[in-house]
C-alpha cells in the first residue's frame, strides 16, 4: 500500500479539515459517512414525515367518495376536499426541501471526491503515462458523478420509499385485508426477477466503465486527427454494451408494469364483487386501487434505489482500484 498521506479536503459544510489516507475509504458505505454523515440524520427525519403525510390523501379519497355516495353534507365534502389540498401543498413543500437537501449532499460529495483524487494525482503520479492521464481525466470529469450523486438519497431514499410501501399496504390491510393480501400476490414475483436482471445490467456497467477508460486512455496517448481502429472498435463495444443494458432496464420495468396493472384488474373484479354482495364500500375499492398505485411508484423507487446501490458499489470500487493502481509506482 502507498504510505499514508495528510490531505486537505472540503467537508460538507465547505470547511477545511485534514484527514491521513492516500484513497477514499474502502466501501461505499465508509465514503458516504465520511461526507456526509452530520446530514444523513436531517434527511432521515425528513423522509420520515414525508412517507407519514404520505397516507392522508388515501383516507380524505375514501371519505370524500362515501361521504358523496351517501348523498351527505356539502359543508363536509368542501371541508374535506380543502383538506386534501392542504395535505398536498405540505407534502410537496417537504418534497422540495428533501430534493433540495439530497442535492446539496450530493453536490459537497463530488466536490470531496474531485479534490481529493486531484490531490492524490499530484502527490502520487506527477509523471503518469499518457494512458495512465487518460484514467486520471475519466475519474475526476466522469466517474465520480454518479458516485456523489448517489450520496445525497443513499440512506434517505429507501426510508422514504420503504416507508410509504408499509404504512399503504397495512392501511390496505385494515380497509379489507383479502384485497391487500391479493395485492402482495401480485407484487411477489418482482422479487425473483428484479435481482437477477439487475445483476446483469451490473455486469456490463463493470465492462462499460473499463472500455471508457481505455478510450480516454486513447485519446491522450495517440493524439491526431485519424481514429485507430482499436478506438472505432471501443466506440462499438460502448455501444452495444449500452444497448444492452437499456434492454434489460426496459424489460425489467414493462414486466413491473405488468405486475401493477395485474393487480388493479383483480381489485376492480374483486372489489367489484364484494360491492355488489353488501362487503365492502366503493370508497374502499377506489382507496384500495390508489393504494396500488402508491405501492407501485415507491416500489419501483426502491428498485432504482438498489439498481444505483449495486452500480454504485461497483463504479466505487472500480474508481478506488484505479486510484491505488496510479498510485502504487511511486509508492
Amino acid at each position: 500500500m502507498p504510505p499514508a498521506l495528510t490531505i486537505t479536503a472540503p467537508d460538507v459544510h465547505g470547511t477545511a479539515w485534514t484527514r491521513s489516507t492516500v484513497v477514499p475509504p474502502p466501501t461505499l458505505s465508509g465514503f458516504i459517512r465520511t461526507v456526509s454523515a452530520p446530514h444523513q440524520f436531517a434527511l432521515v427525519m425528513l423522509s420520515i414525515a414525508l412517507f407519514v403525510a404520505d397516507l392522508a390523501p388515501l383516507e380524505l379519497q375514501r371519505r370524500i367518495v362515501n361521504e358523496t355516495l351517501a348523498r351527505g353534507s356539502a359543508r363536509t365534502i368542501v371541508l374535506l376536499a380543502s383538506l386534501y389540498l392542504a395535505t398536498a401543498f405540505a407534502m410537496g413543500a417537504l418534497k422540495l426541501g428533501l430534493n433540495v437537501y439530497r442535492s446539496y449532499v450530493s453536490e459537497n460529495a463530488v466536490r470531496w471526491l474531485r479534490r481529493t483524487l486531484l490531490q492524490d494525482f499530484r502527490d502520487f503520479a506527477p509523471d503518469a503515462r499518457p494512458e495512465e492521464e487518460g484514467v486520471q481525466v475519466s475519474l475526476v470529469l466522469a466517474e465520480v458523478e454518479p458516485v456523489g450523486a448517489f450520496v445525497g438519497p443513499s440512506v434517505s431514499e429507501p426510508v422514504l420509499q420503504g416507508g410509504i410501501v408499509a404504512g399503504t399496504y397495512a392501511y390496505m390491510l385494515f380497509l379489507n385485508p383479502l384485497m391487500a393480501v391479493m395485492a402482495l400476490a401480485v407484487f411477489s414475483p418482482q422479487m425473483i426477477f428484479v435481482p437477477v436482471m439487475q445483476q446483469a445490467i451490473n455486469r456490463r456497467v463493470v465492462l462499460r466503465t473499463y472500455v471508457l477508460r481505455r478510450i480516454s486512455g486513447g485519446i491522450i496517448g495517440q493524439p491526431g486527427s485519424r481514429l485507430p481502429r482499436r478506438q472505432e472498435t471501443r466506440v462499438d463495444r460502448i455501444f452495444s454494451i449500452n444497448m444492452a443494458i437499456f434492454k434489460l432496464k426496459f424489460s425489467m420495468n414493462f414486466l413491473m408494469n405488468l405486475m401493477h396493472h395485474l393487480g388493479v384488474a383483480i381489485t376492480l373484479g374483486l372489489g367489484g364483487y364484494l360491492v355488489i354482495r353488501g362487503e365492502t364500500e366503493l370508497g374502499t375499492v377506489v382507496a384500495v386501487i390508489a393504494g396500488l398505485k402508491q405501492l407501485n411508484d415507491p416500489w419501483g423507487g426502491l428498485v432504482d434505489w438498489f439498481r444505483e446501490l449495486k452500480v454504485t458499489q461497483a463504479k466505487y470500487g472500480l474508481l478506488r482500484s484505479a486510484l491505488e493502481a496510479l498510485s502504487r509506482p511511486t509508492a
